[in-house]
């Protein structure tokens, strides 16, 4: 099956990608280091239905990078609704700051520079109905961690990149720093029975877990 036919078939039969979002695509792939990092508009449309879906009025993410991916959660989530979205890299804040301003569901966006950890643990009076893990992956472990006490009973997490690019079943990619972050997240939720699992293979992989 070839991947790169399916999946401008996929996108060929599904909501367009909202301009503004293919606007930061383009300037990404310009300006910025890493651009295939962009959740892209396959991944996009998922967050805002699934986001609709749960009408989480109380969301977090951990790796804004662009903000596509905040974007798309904004437009799913209801009017009233905040998104807290964290973000290491102070270097990227400007361009980020600049599509948030640009979108009609920009209000609904807090953005925080800083240490993931950090930053959730100036939530700690707080629960979340929707948070979604897309930041370093070598502490894919300890933001699950920290996200499950502030997670809802019957609250979701999505965890982005849960199959690496196929190095998750790759021997040679076994010691690698990263890799091994999403092979000790991936059993940590295989194993933990206060929830229920399902991974997606979207893209670079993505797991659903619910809070029982």
């Amino acid at each position: 099956m070839n991947e790169l036919k399916i999946e401008e078939y996929i996108l060929s039969h599904i909501d367009s990608e909202p301009e503004l979002l293919k606007r930061m695509t383009r300037e990404a792939h310009v300006k910025l280091l890493r651009p295939r990092m962009i959740s892209g508009n396959i991944q996009g449309r998922f967050l805002k239905i699934l986001t609709s879906m749960l009408k989480a009025q109380n969301i977090l993410e951990i790796g804004t990078y662009t903000g596509y991916s905040a974007l798309c959660l904004a437009e799913g989530a209801p009017d009233n609704s905040k998104i807290v979205t964290i973000e290491i890299d102070d270097e990227l804040e400007s361009f980020i700051k600049k599509y948030f301003q640009e979108s009609e569901y920009g209000h609904k966006i807090e953005l925080k520079i800083g240490d993931a950890v950090e930053i959730m643990h100036q939530y700690d009076d707080e629960f979340f109905d929707l948070i979604f893990i897309d930041g370093n992956k070598r502490d894919y472990c300890v933001y699950y961690n920290i996200a499950f006490d502030k997670l809802r009973k019957g609250g979701v997490i999505i965890a982005d990149n849960t199959l690496w690019n196929g190095k998750v079943i790759d021997e040679k990619f076994q010691d690698d720093s990263q890799t091994k972050g999403v092979l000790a997240f991936n059993k940590l939720i295989k194993e933990d029975n206060r929830i229920e699992k399902a991974i997606l293979p979207i893209r670079d992989g993505l797991t659903i877990i619910q809070k029982k």
